[in-house]
């Protein structure tokens, strides 16, 4: 058990205690609900114009051309015709400008709705998923992270910062299944158990009289791996049936992106899954012409999937990278970072169904209408949710809300 208990409880944070105001009554309220969040993450960086704000014609556009989508008038890459079927169903927010151009800082960022402080690592949405819809008795995992590229992995290894281990993410980089997760076939059924009663005792007569809320929460997360045991089969992709994975098709994002929804249908509150490398500097467009089809295909089939199982109301699927890709054309055919203006699509959960928030110009170079930062982004999957994005949590004495003071969702978005 010792890599999978790693692998929960790796991160910690740099502060003191935690505690959240509006616990209680509430928080049970939320965690009973059910809803979920899947994250597409378009890891190195999706480039916009070739998805959900193409500029045909124009000397930005690039080659590809556009094609009629369910909302009249709006318009998509051609690359993308199962979305354009289903794009009444969807939030398109194509007015962000992020600022920071960095894969490093920028991931962060996205997933964190803010920079870091010198003082305090924050939680990142995974994280603070895990800690307002996580249920201490369950034996499934709070947050799954997919990442089996190396290419811009390190990017996306942060987690809980102050909240601690206990709201660690499990990532999953060489297998989708997780490292030591069977019963070594030496130890019986008894034995099993009487270890983890052992180190459950250990553990409480280490932690006595210390009263470490690090200690608290690497105890919280050891003990948590021993029900994960029981679930092995949530890993099996092979479990669901030929047609199900014939309409996600045959790649290892589609079966990621099946093992996400099993997750979710389980319980899981969070589950990422990364798909990469969109970091077209070269060869954009050939690039694009591979990948682009292919998350369009799991995208839609996902998106038609939680409809099926009445999961649609309940499940958030977010599909963004950490920022978007230039309008200019480089000498290499390429297209390089660009935060200033780009595009988020989402769909499910407390989201109101075909709507293009905000625009940009006709080339594409800057927001034109209704500019929105990472910040707002953050806030309004907050409230789709269902959680308050003003509620604060407590580092020793400081107060932190979850959004930066001044930070407010994006209501035309929500239902």
């Amino acid at each position: 058990m010792g890599t999978l208990g790693a692998g929960v409880g790796a991160l910690m944070g740099r502060t003191g205690s935690v505690h959240a105001l509006g616990d209680g009554e509430l928080n049970n309220a939320l965690k009973k609900t059910g809803k979920r969040v899947i994250l597409l993450w378009l890891a190195g960086g999706a480039s916009q114009l070739e998805t959900w704000d193409p500029k045909p014609g124009r000397p930005t556009g690039g080659p590809f051309g556009t094609i009629p989508t369910t909302i009249p008038g709006v318009r998509i890459s051609e690359l993308m015709p199962e979305m354009a079927k289903r794009m009444n169903d969807i939030t398109v927010i194509r007015s962000l400008n992020t600022v920071d151009a960095g894969h490093g800082t920028a991931a962060r960022l996205m997933v964190q709705g803010r920079k870091d402080e010198a003082a305090i690592d924050y939680p990142d949405l995974g994280s603070v998923m895990a800690r307002e819809m996580g249920r201490i008795d369950s034996k499934v995992p709070d947050y799954v992270s997919f990442y089996s590229d190396t290419e811009g992995r390190g990017n996306v290894m942060n987690g809980p910062g102050f909240l601690g281990a206990r709201y660690a993410p499990m990532h999953l980089t060489d297998k989708m299944v997780p490292a030591d997760l069977s019963r070594l076939s030496s130890i019986n059924e008894d034995d099993h158990y009487a270890r983890a009663h052992l180190q459950e005792a250990l553990s409480a007569i280490f932690s006595k009289g210390r009263g470490l809320d690090t200690v608290k929460s690497h105890a919280e997360a050891y003990a948590r791996v021993h029900g994960l045991m029981s679930s092995q089969d949530l890993f099996d992709v092979s479990k669901e049936p030929d047609s199900i994975r014939k309409m996600y098709g045959p790649t290892l994002f589609g079966e990621q992106a099946i093992l996400a929804r099993r997750m979710a249908e389980a319980g899981v509150p969070f589950v990422r899954v990364a798909r990469a490398w969109w970091d077209s500097h070269g060869q954009n467009f050939e690039t694009h012409q591979e990948m682009v089809p292919e998350f369009d295909r799991v995208m839609s089939a996902l998106l038609d999937d939680l409809k099926q199982r009445g999961m649609f109301e309940n499940t958030l699927v977010i599909a963004m990278g950490e920022f978007g890709r230039t309008p200019t054309i480089n000498g290499s055919l390429g297209r390089d970072h660009f935060a200033r203006a780009w595009s988020v699509a989402m769909f499910g959960c407390g989201l109101k169904r075909g709507l293009v928030y905000g625009a940009t110009d006709k080339d594409g170079q800057h927001v034109s209408e209704k500019e929105k930062g990472a910040g707002e982004l953050f806030a309004t999957v907050l409230s789709a949710l269902g959680i308050d994005p003003e509620k604060e949590y407590h580092v020793g004495q400081r107060p932190v809300p979850l959004v930066n003071p001044g930070i407010k969702p994006i209501e035309e978005a929500l239902a």
